[in-house]
């Protein structure tokens, strides 16, 4: 279900939008509003996913709820609907979900909405690793992943909830970890470096990594380890 917040200072705009989006099984309509004060205010307090609104409003513009969007991190997308083209550059220099120029068709409109079903799939996607291993298949929160350790044949994936295994290599896992967390610490080990509690020199070249959530180790090499302290920390 998306929950859609509506903001058209004309009325027949206002009222068009609700008449097509109320129809939709997948949408619940959360505020309906002329007034973009009003809707700055329910901004504050509602939570919806999509914004729809006009840009060319009294008192506060679309470009001003979008940017209170913008600059309050809120989790709330944004398509404009708007008789204007010449706002299209800038809009999406604020990362608008889309542009729609009126008069618009409803086939339109809902195509625009359904690029927010595909961002919410792409996410999952991102967000979540599927493992596979002999008839099981697992799928994992990356967040969740505290270290990744190839031994043999074998990948051990070790997470704050419980050990996985794989026969997927540390390079291919490692293309799927794409988020500044995650670094090579060694040739058999990524590592999450948002877990890591502890070093312990084990060799003049190599030093144990401690973490919290697991009493599990993993190996840093001590070029990694130096690195690791130059550029985090």
């Amino acid at each position: 279900m998306i929950k859609i917040g509506l903001v058209d200072d004309q009325a027949y705009d206002l009222e068009k939008l609700q008449t097509i989006l109320e129809k939709e099984e997948e949408i619940e309509i959360v505020f309906a509003t002329n007034n973009s004060e009003h809707a700055y205010s329910l901004l504050k307090t509602t939570e919806i996913d999509l914004l729809i609104t006009d840009i060319e409003m009294p008192n506060l513009s679309g470009y001003e709820l979008a940017d209170f969007v913008h600059t309050n991190a809120l989790n709330i997308r944004i398509i404009f609907v708007t008789g204007y083209s010449a706002y299209a550059v800038h809009a999406f220099e604020l990362n608008v979900l889309d542009y729609i120029l009126k008069p618009y068709s409803k086939e339109r409109l809902l195509k625009g909405i359904h690029r927010f079903n595909h961002i919410n799939i792409e996410k999952l996607e991102t967000d979540k690793m599927m493992l596979k291993y002999k008839s099981d298949i697992h799928m994992i929160e990356k967040q969740e992943i505290i270290f990744i350790e190839r031994t043999g044949r074998s990948t051990t994936i070790v997470t704050k909830t419980g050990e996985f295994q794989t026969y997927q290599t540390l390079g291919e896992l490692e293309s799927k970890l794409t988020n500044k967390s995650f670094i090579r610490g060694h040739r058999g080990f990524i590592i999450n470096i948002q877990y890591i509690k502890n070093f312990s020199l084990y060799t003049k070249q190599s030093y144990i990594v401690h973490f919290h959530h697991t009493e599990k180790t993993a190996m840093m090499t001590k070029v990694n380890v130096e690195q690791l302290q130059k550029n985090y920390y």
